[in-house]
């Protein structure tokens, strides 16, 4: 299970807030959640505080975001280990 929040829509910056796990199913609802944000004048942020896990498909879709130029915060040394390899 995984929580998807967006928050501080403001200034042009978004936060996307996730607490539990980005695996399988919840990579697509978050990859849906950041979708409006990707392309255009907002600057994107995901908030890892809550995350515990991310799986393969996470780690390839957050690679992506970062890419892209998203920032990440809050991410455990796990998370993070997988999210910059």
């Amino acid at each position: 299970m995984l929580k998807i929040e967006v928050t501080g829509e403001r200034e042009g910056q978004v936060t996307v807030r996730l607490q539990g796990q980005l695996v399988g199913p919840w990579v697509d609802e978050v990859r849906r959640a950041c979708a409006p944000y990707l392309g255009n004048d907002h600057g994107l942020t995901l908030d890892f505080f809550g995350v515990s896990f991310v799986d393969r498909d996470g780690v390839a879709f957050c690679q992506s975001l970062r890419h892209g130029g998203a920032t990440f915060t809050n991410c455990s040394p796990f998370v993070k280990e997988q999210i910059y390899a």
